[in-house]
This record gives structure tokens, C-alpha cells and sequence, in this order.
């Protein structure tokens, strides 16, 4: 038995729908596949991560098979830190990626966690590798719509699996383009569609028949599984995030796809 309706993988029009100016003007945007009024979507995210913070991680594991570490590992590498680099980790949820940038830094580097949700941050300060690197990893409480860090701030600025949820995705890519200092780097690593269709038609087997299951006998919850999986189906494509990014201002803009396009790494620098 199905658990959750397949909305099916958006087409290009529909994609445009999630996207600034469509948000504006309509004055709704999606949760899941519900349409909600914009100003209650940072309320329904919040709500979301609060109720699963506390397995976050634990879940992250499971429903990926522990592939998710490989995937982060490699858009790390594909930063090419410096010793001194300052790095912004935008929706940096529990530390994943600010953890694998941390080690990577010398003493006079930093990188700085930035969620507006004080729960995941808080499960994330708990963990043994996050206070290994508390020297050099600090957090700050914020709205990546509207960051709280001065213009030409950063050498890297990075999200991970994190964009999709902003009711404005072309606002928090902007901040992001902003707090760089000229020359400094962008890392985007989020989910995408498979490219294989056999192997997409296993993903959405996966996703909306065994996802929820798992997701409600070891979390709680399968309706917030569920609308993980609906969110992705209705974000940018590889190409079309590219395409966003370059009209933002950022040059030299390439994608890498991970595990037949299941996750896309996009990189791109600020001139």
C-alpha cells in the first residue's frame, strides 16, 4: 500500500512555479506538495525540523545507506580548502559539512554554522566531533534569506541539502553571492533527479513505499519522510540550477552528479 501519493517529478513550468518572482506574486509557495501562504512556510520548516532533530542524523544513515558521508566528503574535497579559509555553512542543520571543512582548517581558520533552527544545532554542539573543533567551529542562529554577516566576508560559502526548503531560493543563493569576498567559492550540494529511468523508477519505489515506513516505525513520523521526498521531485534541475547560479553573477559555474544524479554538487565562484 502506498503511503504517500507520487506527485510525480515536476516539469520545467512547474519547477518556474517554485521559484522568486512566481512566489511574489502568488503570495503561496510548497511544503511537501501542499501549497501553502509564504509567510507560514518558515513556520511549517521550523515545525518539521524541530520534530526530527533528534534522529536526524541517526535517519540520515539509514535511509541512505550511509552514502550521504561519501557524497558530502567529496564536495569537501572539491572545495580545495585553504589552512585560513573562513567558511559559511548556510542550513549547516547538525555539522556534517562544517565538520569535514573544520579538519581540513589550520588555526587562523573558522567556519561558521548558520540554521535558523536552534534544534538542530543544538543536537549538532552535542556531538564528539563537533566539540573536537569547537576552536574553529562556531555557530550562529540566523535566516539564510537574510544572513547577518557584512559583504565580502567569506572564502567559501556552501549548503548542503538545505536550499530547497527557503521559500526563496534565488534570495538565499544572492546572500550567499554577497557575504563572498571577489574570487571566494560556492558549494551546493542538494538532491536531484536520477538520470537512469529504470533507476529513478526504483528511487520512487524506494522513496514512497519504504522511506515512510522506516521513517514511522524508527522516527515517529512518515508523513515528514514523505514530504522529503516530495520536495525534491519538485526542485531545479542539475541544469537548471546551473542556469540560476550564472544569473545570480556567479562564473565558472559546473555541476558533478553523484549516484546516477540522486545528489548534484554545483560549484561556482564569485568574480
Amino acid at each position: 500500500m502506498l503511503l504517500s501519493k507520487h506527485p510525480g517529478w515536476f516539469k520545467d513550468g512547474e519547477r518556474e512555479q517554485l521559484l522568486d518572482p512566481y512566489v511574489d506574486e502568488a503570495g503561496t509557495t510548497y511544503f511537501g506538495r501542499n501549497r501553502v501562504p509564504t509567510e507560514e512556510k518558515e513556520k511549517a520548516v521550523l515545525e518539521h525540523f524541530n520534530r526530527v532533530a533528534p534522529r536526524y542524523d541517526f535517519m540520515n544513515t539509514v535511509l541512505s545507506f550511509g552514502i550521504h558521508y561519501a557524497w558530502k566528503r567529496t564536495a569537501v574535497r572539491m572545495l580545495d580548502i585553504q589552512p585560513d579559509d573562513q567558511i559559511l555553512d548556510v542550513c549547516g542543520g547538525t555539522g556534517d559539512l562544517a565538520v569535514y571543512c573544520a579538519q581540513r582548517l589550520g588555526a587562523e581558520g573558522n567556519v561558521y554554522l548558520y540554521d535558523i533552527n536552534h534544534e538542530m544545532m543544538r543536537y549538532g554542539m552535542r556531538r564528539y566531533e563537533n566539540r573536537a573543533l569547537s576552536d574553529r567551529l562556531h555557530y550562529t542562529r540566523g535566516d539564510a534569506e537574510v544572513i547577518s554577516f557584512p559583504d565580502d566576508t567569506f572564502d567559501i560559502a556552501m549548503v548542503g541539502f538545505g536550499i530547497r526548503n527557503l521559500t526563496h531560493l534565488k534570495r538565499g543563493f544572492r546572500e550567499m553571492y554577497r557575504v563572498l569576498k571577489p574570487g571566494g567559492k560556492l558549494m551546493c550540494l542538494e538532491f536531484s533527479k536520477p538520470v537512469n529511468p529504470l533507476f529513478r523508477q526504483l528511487y520512487d519505489f524506494y522513496s514512497f513505499h519504504i522511506m515512510p515506513i522506516i521513517g514511522r516505525i524508527l522516527a515517529g513520523s512518515s508523513r515528514s519522510y514523505a514530504c522529503l521526498s516530495e520536495t525534491i521531485r519538485m526542485f531545479a534541475t542539475a541544469e537548471q540550477l546551473k542556469t540560476i547560479l550564472e544569473e545570480i553573477g556567479f562564473q565558472e559555474v559546473t555541476f558533478t552528479r553523484l549516484t546516477n544524479g540522486i545528489a548534484v554538487i554545483h560549484l561556482g565562484r564569485k568574480p
